[in-house]
């Protein structure tokens, strides 16, 4: 297996963090991993990278996400994620944070769209403690009044603070206008009179439907083997429900292309938002199409909508694209920021870039070149544990299997320029939605 590399830690950390990061770094830069599938006596898998560091990292990931918002009140999946760790059993906010700080312990939610993902990075000295404090999160959660309330306050300002700004008002459209009528259509944080109508009963209830052991999927990397990490899934997971109670999501295909929305503010600048149907994980073009949009907008030196629209006409500072996949549907998504004089002139070289490309297809050297750039840039992403950790929960929602780090380079390296010119009339010529927040010159909302 392609060698891992735990040598690079956020620098955000304790002192006692920063003392284990000089162990690391004093180490050998670079360990032989293998990865080994852990199946505690009680059912519960996780997939295992054991490695000789005193750091241990645990990423997780729960099924269901803001999908499982109830449609009148957007937001209870995130408003919930924000409060698990916010006072937990019997210790109140102020006690159970400060006892993860005490023992430099790392512990964080997040809800996407499609899943609740959960974070753990622990010495490995405070192990034992660490996981006891993680299952308290997500089986003894307080939501006590004035944590809620407090929280509550926090997001529905900053939810406020989003309906002013470009970047959010052009997205948040976006989405609403792309697939509307489903969860996917609406905002993960809510809306501020949204989040002001979610009860702490929404939040134990929400809970309670989510969070269950057959939704789960968990990866582990740091100094713990096999045999320890078992019993230890058991007593953290293992009070959880079996199954999920889960409300079905209906697969949906992206609905608005060639509309353009305009959303007037007063900015400098005007915030661009585009996007068009894309193709599914498990899709046999899906990997053509990771090259094309790669080659098409990868945020790098080399895409074509950078030298474009920068560096041949100078007309925004950057501009990108890329494949966005989800459970039940997928995107090519990407954005850009222009001056207002040049949004039309930006918006239709991304399109005409975009159907020069469906119709004559990439170079040789483009594909050659995309290809090595993706497979470079995948194993310099896994420098440290919790970057390791992460991916191998991706991999396991994606369904890929346990030994895809080891066969993504060949999949990448089977793509053909004939591949790569087939999925580019299919993909690139769909027609594009767009939103723009600001005062856009050359562009007029449309039907």
């Amino acid at each position: 297996m392609t060698p891992l590399a735990l040598a690079r830690i956020r620098p955000s950390f304790t002192a006692a963090f920063a003392a284990a990061v000089l162990a690391v770094l004093a180490a050998p830069c670079a360990h032989a991993t293998q990865i080994a599938r852990v199946v505690s006596p009680g059912g519960i898998e996780a997939w295992l990278v054991h490695e000789p560091s005193p750091l241990i990292a645990v990423q997780f990931a729960f099924s269901g996400g803001a999908a499982q918002d109830p449609a009148e009140k957007p937001g209870v999946a995130n408003l919930a994620a924000d409060l698990w760790d916010d006072g937990a059993g019997d210790l109140d906010t102020k006690a159970f944070q400060e006892r993860l700080e005490r023992k430099s312990i790392e512990l964080g939610f997040s809800a996407g769209r499609d899943y609740i993902h959960g974070s753990l990075r622990t010495l490995t000295a405070n192990r034992d403690e660490a996981f006891d404090y993680l299952r308290m999160a997500l089986t003894q959660p307080r939501f006590d009044v004035d944590a809620v309330e407090r929280t509550r306050g926090q997001l529905i300002a900053r939810l406020k603070r989003q309906t002013t700004n470009p970047s959010d008002m052009a997205s948040r459209v976006w989405w609403q206008t792309a697939f509307p009528g489903h969860p996917y259509g609406r905002p993960v944080s809510g809306t501020a009179d949204s989040v002001a109508r979610i009860t702490v009963d929404d939040l134990r209830a929400y809970t309670r439907r989510v969070l269950a052991r057959g939704n789960l999927k968990i990866a582990v990397v740091g100094d713990i083997d096999a045999a320890t990490l078992g019993p230890l899934l058991d007593r953290t997971f293992g009070d959880l429900p079996a199954e999920p109670q889960l409300v079905p999501v209906a697969d949906v295909t992206m609905q608005g292309g060639e509309r353009r929305i305009v959303l007037p503010l007063d900015v400098p600048q005007a915030v661009v938002t585009f996007g068009a149907r894309g193709i599914p994980r498990h899709d046999p073009d899906f990997m053509p199409a990771y090259v094309l949009t790669h080659i098409l907008g990868g945020g790098t030196l080399s895409s074509r909508l950078y030298r474009e629209v920068r560096e041949k006409r100078g007309l925004a500072y950057g501009v990108s694209g890329s494949l966005s996949w989800l459970e039940h549907a997928a995107v090519l998504l990407g954005g850009t920021a222009t001056r207002s004089a040049v949004t039309g002139e930006a918006l239709g070289v991304i399109e005409s870039e975009m159907h020069r490309l469906a119709q004559e297809g990439p170079t040789e050297d483009e594909v050659e070149d995309a290809k090595s750039a993706l497979a470079g840039s995948y194993e310099l992403d896994l420098d440290t544990s919790g970057k390791i950790a992460a991916q191998l929960v991706q991999i396991q929602i994606d369904n890929l299997g346990i030994d895809y780090i080891d066969r993504r380079s060949s999949l990448i390296g089977a793509v053909t320029l004939a591949d790569t010119k087939r999925v580019a009339k299919r993909l690139l010529d769909t027609g594009l939605l767009v939103t723009i927040a600001g005062h856009p010159q050359g562009v007029q909302s449309t039907d």
